[in-house]
């Protein structure tokens, strides 16, 4: 059976690495950008992250796709609004699609310091300094969720206790 990686140039995997600034991880981001790189051509697909589900648009702040979690975050006001599960939708929307916004941020950034330094190693200290990650998105991430969970069963305490309360009531 034929590998579908084929290796990339020695010069693409490190400004993978260096932008991604987790070698663990490594591995795991060149392949997912292969996929959405056809001879040349970017194409939207679906590669599944569960940290990009689980983190949803935290992922992507904490990847830097800042203009991606914007849109996200939108996308999540919106359905919070008028659809009761379109929150649980856009999780699944973002573990498939998060990693490809990745993609985009990288590709972009990677361009514009092509553009700007010639030196290959410079190229690779910078798309470190301009890539690697916000900590900061993952405990603000956790904080969220957490607030979000516990308020979530409060509620339906609240609501539980109330309809119990009125049904009481009107027993008597």
């Amino acid at each position: 059976m034929e590998n579908k990686y084929t290796p990339i140039a020695d010069y693409d995997y490190r400004m993978i690495e260096a932008y991604i600034d987790k070698p663990e991880v490594t591995d795991w981001y060149v392949n997912a950008f292969k996929k959405f790189n056809i001879n040349g051509i970017d194409v939207m697909k679906w590669q599944w992250s569960w940290w990009a589900f689980f983190g949803n648009l935290f992922y992507l702040f904490y990847r830097k796709a800042y203009m991606a979690a914007g849109v996200f975050f939108l996308l999540f006001f919106v359905a919070s609004l008028f659809a009761p599960l379109g929150w649980f939708v856009l999780f699944i929307l973002t573990g498939g699609y998060g990693p490809y916004f990745v993609y985009r941020t990288y590709k972009d950034k990677r361009l514009e310091v092509e553009a700007q330094i010639q030196d290959e190693d410079e190229r690779i200290e910078t798309m470190r300094l301009v890539g690697s990650y916000n900590v900061w998105a993952i405990w603000v991430g956790i904080l969220i969720h957490f607030f979000t969970w516990v308020s979530t069963f409060l509620m339906w305490g609240f609501f539980i206790t109330l309809f119990g309360l009125v049904a009481g009531n009107a027993a008597q």
